[in-house]
């Protein structure tokens, strides 16, 4: 069978069939190539909220390849770094919008913790989704109390 594939290809037909078939292969990998890093999934992962941690205001920010962080925030300063979600209540209950945090710990090593301003609640580095299923993090009083500090926010 090998024989017979090897004689194939090395006739004239055969030579037109690999390179066709070749050809096939370079457009398909170059299609799969182009959708890969145009997906939605690339998209959204460039495009983050940012929060400057001198003014707590959350941006948008497009993150490109070499950008330094902290990157240069609305107030024209070197002070944006990536902001961490929280999507939890006062009452732990989950809401829709979430509330950007500076964690300065991920950034600076800092052992503090960092607590939401509009909930209370821990915000960790990588921060989990609030789900219904989800135990919230504990508020700062109950952090201070020892409630909820090893991995509460995480269950």
């Amino acid at each position: 069978m090998l024989e017979a594939l090897r004689k194939f290809l090395d006739s004239g037909a055969g030579k037109a069939t690999a390179v066709v078939v070749v050809l096939i292969g370079l457009v398909f990998a170059g299609y799969t190539l182009k959708n890969v890093t145009t997906s939605e999934a690339v998209e959204e992962s460039a495009n983050r909220m940012f929060i400057d941690s001198e003014t707590g205001k959350p941006f948008p920010h497009r993150i490109e390849i070499g950008d330094p962080i902290p990157t240069k925030a609305p107030s024209g300063k070197m002070t944006g770094y990536p902001a961490e979600a929280c999507y939890w209540t006062k009452d732990g209950k989950v809401k829709e919008t979430p509330t950007y945090v500076y964690v300065p710990g991920v950034w600076t090593g800092s052992k503090d913790p960092t607590f939401c301003p509009d909930c209370g609640r821990l915000v960790v580095g990588h921060n989990p989704r609030a789900t219904a299923e989800r135990t919230p993090p504990p508020t700062k009083e109950e952090y201070a109390q020892g409630k909820g500090r090893r991995g509460s926010s995480r269950q």
